[in-house]
């Protein structure tokens, strides 16, 4: 994140939903505080640092996402809208995804590092990439850039 930490921008983003009557918002925020306190309560009293925070982060944006194509494959648009509502302000707490030819230039320098090969060394590969690339890159999106790379 900035000079702020995630929880100091949670609190005040909270603040504000409340102030501005936005439940949609203020129900979000408190989800994402929620499920970072029981993963601190669960990671043995210790805190969250960034790599942790980003992590839960992007579990509830995969719910999200996730729950919402199960909602309009059903046909129910009617829950499908609030989760992608969710999922919107998941992702103002998340950086900036890498995409397109951006990500093909950094997983070039990591296939250039680790000389696969063949198809065969994918799962070599594939573990460094998503080491150097964790909270930055979706794996799927990886891996099916990876396939073409390498094969």
């Amino acid at each position: 994140m900035s000079t702020e930490s995630l929880e100091t921008r949670l609190s005040d983003d909270l603040k504000t939903a409340m102030r501005a009557k936005d439940t949609l918002a203020r129900d979000t925020i408190r989800g994402i505080k929620t499920a970072l306190t029981m993963e601190k309560t669960s990671n043995s009293g210790g805190g969250l640092d960034e790599k942790k925070e980003l992590a839960v982060l992007q579990r509830l944006k995969k719910q999200r996402t996730e729950a919402a194509e199960i909602f309009r494959e059903q046909g129910r648009l009617d829950l499908a809208e609030p989760e992608e509502a969710q999922l919107a302000v998941i992702m103002t707490y998340l950086p900036e995804m890498m995409e397109g030819d951006a990500l093909r230039a950094a997983l070039q320098v990591i296939v250039d590092q680790i000389q696969p090969a063949g198809p065969q060394d994918f799962g070599r590969v594939m573990g460094a990439a998503s080491k150097a690339l964790s909270g930055k890159a979706d794996n799927k999106q990886v891996a099916a850039m990876l396939k073409g790379m390498i094969s």
